[in-house]
């Protein structure tokens, strides 16, 4: 905990100075509430030692929910390698978005094809409670948007808040968000790619080895690592990308310039 970082959403830079044990406590305690919930809801019988990815917005198709489940066969051998997987949908489509209920839908068939290495759950309901546990309690938060759609994507800002680092498209916040490696990880696979289908492969394809040989040796090989990714994401990404500096900006900047 950082005193006073309410007050001054800056003073998150003094975050490098928590130590591990610290952060990794803090952590398992978010985790614990998120995994806890995700039981309580479904039988899908999450566990806490497993890495868990973290997936909740609006079901909108520019978003690409379904990118991560291209490949189950390859999601499960990766799973069988370098590590078991977590994974936790949420959101809700537009009501009249029916194309976005089919990605919902999808998502959610695709659930038996990833067997026992890799579990699926989508929640419903989705709202601000479940919102707050899942940006707190997972252990990295998952954005693939098809660019330059992303607004902005405010859900990893509250991810990297709570020290949940990113692997996401350079798209949005990310594209300056984005340290490779230390504020988390990117999913790019190659701006100059023609047509969406192209773009979509692509992108899979990066995330898939992203993944494999980076994301998940880091959580289950290399914990000091990962701590480090961690605070991190605190002390550059939370302490800039917040409403506090950007109303500040909006008043010097545009108010008062």
């Amino acid at each position: 905990h950082v005193p006073g970082w309410r007050e001054d959403n800056a003073s998150l830079r003094a975050a490098l100075n928590i130590s591990d044990e610290e952060v990794w406590q803090a952590h398992q305690v978010a985790k614990t509430r998120a995994i806890a919930e995700v039981n309580r809801r479904t039988d899908a019988d999450f566990d806490l030692g497993t890495f868990t990815i973290g997936f909740a917005r609006r079901a909108a198709t520019y978003k690409r929910a379904d990118l991560l489940l291209t490949e189950p066969a390859r999601m499960r051998e990766m799973a069988s390698r370098a590590g078991r997987i977590q994974i936790i949908y949420g959101g809700k489509a537009h009501p009249k978005d029916d194309e976005g209920k089919r990605v919902i839908q999808q998502i959610i068939q695709a659930r038996d094809s990833l067997g026992p290495e890799v579990r699926l759950v989508y929640l419903e309901n989705y709202d601000w409670e479940l919102g707050c546990l899942l940006t707190a309690g997972v252990d990295v938060w998952l954005n693939t948007p098809l660019p330059p759609m992303e607004a902005s994507g405010t859900s990893g800002m509250k991810a990297a808040l709570n020290g949940v680092p990113n692997l996401s498209v350079l798209d949005g916040w990310w594209i300056e968000g984005c340290i490779e490696n230390v504020t988390g990880w990117a999913i790019d696979g190659g701006a100059q790619s023609k047509g969406t289908n192209n773009r979509t492969s692509q992108d899979a394809q990066s995330l898939y080895q992203m993944l494999e040989q980076v994301v998940l040796p880091a959580f289950y090989q290399q914990r000091d690592d990962w701590l480090r990714v961690m605070r991190h994401a605190i002390a550059l990404n939370a302490s800039h990308f917040n409403t506090q500096r950007m109303v500040q900006q909006y008043v010097v900047k545009a108010y008062l310039g």
